[in-house]
C-alpha cells in the first residue's frame, strides 16, 4: 500500500527528546518493510511560539506561514535523520515527494505552501500519490462533536463520514498556527477525493493499529462517501 502519515509536531517533537523520534522512527521503518509511507511532520509548539512572535512583530499571515513552513522542514530533515530508508532530501513540493517515493520507501517532508496547514498538505500529498489511507496522527482520541477541552459532554466518534466530518471541523480557526483536530481544507480534500482517513492519537504504539483501522479507544474513521 501507499500510505501518507500526517505526524503532529506537538507529538512527534515533543521537547526534541531523541528517544521519541526515534520511537517514531522505528515504527514508520517497521511499516516500510510492506508499505511506501510518505510522511508530512507538523511545525508544533516550536512553529507557533515563531508565528505568535511575529505576530507581535506586525508580521501578515502569509509571512507567519512562511515560518511554520520553514519550521515542519526542520522538523521533517530531523525524524529522516532517524530513518534509514529516507533519503537526506525533504522535498518542497507534492511532484519531489512522489519521484523520490518511487526510488525510497520512506519520504519525509513538511509544509509546501502559505495557507495549507500540514493536514491539508498530507490530504493533498495522498491525492497526488493516489494513496490507499490517510493516517493523521494528532494530539486527541479522534474526532469529537465539539472540542472535548471546551464541552465535558463532547462524543467521541468511532466513524464518520467524510461529509461530516467537514461539517464538524467548519467551525474551526483558520488562521496560521491553529491546531483543530484536522483543518477544513483537509476535510475537503478528503471528502472531495475519497481517501480514507484515520484520524487518532498519534503516539508511536498506535499508528500500526490506525493502519489496521483497528481505532478502539484511539481514534476515528472517516469513511468514504456513498
Amino acid at each position: 500500500m501507499r500510505v501518507v502519515l500526517s505526524l503532529g509536531g506537538s507529538m512527534v517533537m515533543q521537547d526534541f527528546n531523541a528517544d521519541r523520534i526515534k520511537a517514531y522512527a522505528s515504527v514508520i521503518e517497521k511499516l516500510a518493510s510492506k508499505h511506501t509511507i510518505l510522511v508530512v511532520v507538523g511545525g508544533g509548539r516550536v512553529a507557533r511560539n515563531y508565528i505568535s512572535t511575529a505576530r507581535s512583530l506586525g508580521a501578515d499571515e502569509t509571512f507567519c506561514d512562511y515560518l511554520g513552513i520553514g519550521v515542519t522542514r526542520l522538523n521533517a530533515m530531523l525524524l529522516a535523520s532517524a530513518i534509514k530508508q529516507a533519503p537526506k532530501v525533504v522535498p518542497e513540493d507534492f511532484r519531489q515527494a512522489y519521484e523520490l517515493s518511487l526510488s525510497h520507501s520512506v519520504v519525509v517532508m513538511g509544509g509546501t505552501f502559505p495557507g495549507h496547514t500540514t493536514d491539508a498538505t498530507a490530504a493533498l500529498l495522498a491525492e497526488f500519490v493516489n494513496a490507499d489511507v490517510l493516517l493523521n496522527a494528532t494530539s486527541v482520541d479522534g474526532v469529537y462533536s465539539a472540542d472535548p477541552r471546551k464541552d465535558p459532554n463532547a462524543v467521541r466518534y468511532d466513524r464518520i463520514t467524510a461529509k461530516e466530518l467537514v461539517r464538524i471541523v467548519s467551525v474551526g480557526e483558520t488562521k496560521a498556527g491553529s491546531s483543530n483536530v484536522i483543518d477544513l481544507l483537509a476535510a475537503k480534500v478528503i471528502e472531495r477525493s475519497g481517501i480514507r482517513t484515520v484520524i487518532f492519537l498519534g503516539e508511536p504504539e498506535n499508528i500500526e493499529k490506525a493502519l489496521k483501522g483497528d481505532v478502539e479507544g484511539i481514534g476515528t474513521v472517516v469513511e468514504v462517501d456513498q
